[in-house]
């Protein structure tokens, strides 16, 4: 039932939001990863990652991790239960100070994302969700259920895309769904988790550039709440694999739309080089 693993994972991450916040509040430094032709990286990144990897490890010493601020992947892979740990999901909104970032957890068995956790400290909102067993909401008015909504018509979605890396191919997705509703945030479990709770009802990530650890906790979330989260060809994620790149994108949405929404994403995905 994996309910010792999400109440663990449930007070790790909000331990590692109070690390967070604390530097959140302070005028912290920047550095760059990539000798400084990357993405950014700041000490609440590194700090998180190993407070989450610390604890994760002392509670469930026999599974992998997978963390994004660790160098080496390579014992955990091959484990049956692997952790895929995003300790700061969204760097580029927490140096802009605009609240878009979370913690991410998620639990993958046999290959498959099964539990998730993305919190957002700066609202005090928690998504939480275990495959088959149902996802909810923990914020300041309590704990509520969460289903995606029941929208089919591609006209009347409500489209959420990325603040910091919005794609060019988007507007080509827009119009060959005929999507007049978009919306932006950061963080890909924040995304996920507006579609969760029925405030938007598509998310489509037109870029290579993401990773295991991106994908493996909101996976959980929405598909624990009735949503489908696939590459853009519409296949699934498989967890394990020692290329931890997300190479054929991200689509996230409701199951309503799904099959209406998927080939439209699919062209668009082989136009961008993706699929």
């Amino acid at each position: 039932m994996l309910e010792q693993e999400l109440a663990s994972a449930v007070t790790i991450a909000r331990e590692a939001g109070e690390i967070l916040l604390e530097i959140y509040a302070t005028d912290f430094n920047v550095d760059f990863k990539g000798q400084g032709t990357g993405d950014p990286v700041t000490e609440a990144d590194r700090r998180a990652n190993a407070l989450i990897v610390e604890r994760l490890h002392g509670l469930f010493p026999d599974d992998g991790i997978v963390a994004e601020e660790n160098q080496d992947h390579g014992t955990s892979l091959g484990r049956r239960r692997i952790w895929y740990v995003d300790p700061l999901d969204g760097t580029k909104e927490f140096v802009a100070r605009n609240g878009e970032f979370s913690v991410m957890l998620g639990l993958s068995i046999d290959g498959q994302s099964q539990l998730g956790v993305v919190f957002q400290p700066c609202q005090a909102k928690l998504y939480r969700g275990v495959v088959g067993q149902g996802a909810y909401l923990e914020d300041k008015s309590g704990t509520c259920a969460l289903q995606v909504s029941k929208v089919s018509a591609t006209s009347e979605l409500r489209l959420i895309v990325s603040r910091s890396h919005r794609s060019a191919s988007t507007d080509q997705l827009r119009r060959a769904l005929g999507i007049h509703q978009e919306a932006s945030s950061g963080s890909v479990g924040l995304k996920v988790g507006l579609i969760a709770e029925q405030s938007a009802d598509l998310y489509v990530h037109l870029s290579d550039k993401s990773s295991a650890w991106d994908t493996c906790g909101p996976e959980a979330v929405l598909r624990a709440a009735g949503g489908h989260f696939t590459e853009l060809s519409g296949q699934p994620f498989v967890y394990g694999k020692s290329d931890l790149r997300t190479r054929h994108g991200i689509l996230a949405c409701n199951a309503a739309a799904f099959d209406a929404v998927l080939p439209a994403v699919r062209d668009v995905g082989r136009a961008a080089g993706l699929l």
